[in-house]
């Protein structure tokens, strides 16, 4: 069963600013211990953060996991951000927060703390050995799809 969640920090939505760069949507998602308490910490260290700026997150999405795993349901949402950092390098910093918040890597597509996805980066088509975008399953997931169309739907 899918559900809406909201907290002070799922959905926001703030001012540009013109000082970064660059734009990126990013996937957030976990199932694994206190989830939203994850997100809530993941929301302040990005603001905390240097070379980003969060400038909107969707409302959260509780839904069933997919794949050939058993696991428990994910809890999703999805944040533009604006920042100074190269796709390259807003990667190995995606990567370093899933560490910082306990991510290790045993089964694919199985259970995660936090599970971090750069989803588009500008208009930036890209395919490589460690970063294709835009992601190549984003149309495919409705834990980006939903929280994505409830993102805009607070644009209007």
């Amino acid at each position: 069963m899918i559900e809406v969640l909201t907290t002070k920090e799922f959905p926001i939505k703030q001012k540009r600013d013109n000082s970064y760069k660059y734009e990126a949507l990013i996937g957030i998602g976990g199932n694994i211990g206190d989830v939203l308490k994850r997100f809530k910490k993941l929301f302040y260290y990005w603001q905390k953060h240097p070379q980003l700026k969060i400038l909107q997150t969707s409302p959260l999405l509780k839904n069933p996991a997919f794949g050939e795993v058993k696991q428990d349901d994910f809890l999703n949402a999805v944040a533009l951000i604006q920042t100074s950092l190269s796709a390259q390098h807003l990667l190995k910093h995606l990567l370093h927060t899933e560490g910082r918040f306990g991510r290790v890597r045993t089964i694919p597509k199985g259970p995660r703390t936090l599970d971090l996805d750069m989803i588009f980066y500008e208009d930036k088509n890209l395919s490589s050995k460690h970063l294709t975008l835009p992601h190549p399953g984003w149309k495919y997931r409705t834990s980006v799809l939903v929280p994505l169309a409830l993102m805009q739907q607070r644009i209007k």
